[in-house]
């Protein structure tokens, strides 16, 4: 249980260390839009690492008897997502917006993961 909690601090963490440099160090640097980009991966990071935390807690509550889908599910919805968009920030090939809705398909996944978890116990 504590490697799914320490995962969701670290993404919370480096959340903030991301969105204050978009907000701060990006300026006069990068487009605007890239701006939004990595204000977007860092928000949706940390929404996530926040689920991922509150998702973590539970399941800890549990003994670990649940599955860990919905975990995985967030850890990858979250790295594919918000990296992508902080990848084109820096300048990665703007074809990686398409590899984006991939990680939003799977942050929804494991939403739907948790709820089933959670009305199944």
């Amino acid at each position: 249980m504590t490697n799914w909690i320490s995962v969701s601090t670290v993404l919370g963490g480096t959340s903030v260390i991301l969105g204050a440099f978009a907000a701060h160090g990006l300026e006069g640097r990068v487009e605007e839009k890239a701006i939004e980009w990595m204000r977007t991966g860092s928000h949706y990071q940390m929404v996530h690492a926040l689920a991922l935390l509150g998702w973590a807690l539970w399941r800890a509550e549990r003994g670990g008897q649940t599955s860990p889908f919905a975990g995985w599910c967030f850890l990858a919805g979250t790295l594919i997502f918000s990296g992508t968009l902080y990848a084109m920030t820096f300048g990665a090939p703007r074809w990686l917006g398409a590899i984006t809705p991939i990680g939003g398909s799977l942050l929804i996944a494991a939403w739907f993961a948790f709820a089933y978890q959670a009305l199944k116990s």
